[in-house]
């Protein structure tokens, strides 16, 4: 099954994201932007790089070789600066002390397809 959007990932890697993010936002006590729109976002980038690429890879970057990274495992979601430090660039996982930390630790999939399905200008 694939979307209609071409940056967006197919409905069955964009509800595993979706379960992941929201799974491990509880398990690390991190909450997602107060801009459910920056979470859709990267969720959906996500879901497009597992389709893509065979893994979640970080969305939020610029990568020279998408495979190499992939291979190399490092920033690919969860990276490893999450994952030690819980630092995610993407701002999809924030620490409650982070000023753009919202309260939510759980998204829609109709919230996300919302947001991506709507034409940038």
């Amino acid at each position: 099954m694939s979307a209609s959007n071409p940056n967006q990932g197919s409905d069955k890697s964009l509800e595993i994201m979706r379960n992941f993010a929201q799974s491990y936002a509880k398990r690390t006590g991190t909450y997602f932007c107060q801009d459910l729109g920056v979470t859709a976002v990267v969720i959906e980038g996500l879901a497009k790089h597992k389709d893509d690429l065979g893994a979640p890879l970080c969305p939020c970057r610029h990568y020279e070789d998408k495979e190499a990274e992939v291979k190399a495992a490092y920033w690919n979601c969860p990276c490893v600066p999450m994952q030690e430090r819980q630092e995610c660039h993407c701002m999809l996982f924030l620490t409650e002390d982070n000023p753009f930390s919202g309260e939510d630790q759980s998204i829609t999939f109709e919230q996300i397809r919302a947001e991506t399905n709507t034409p940038k200008s």
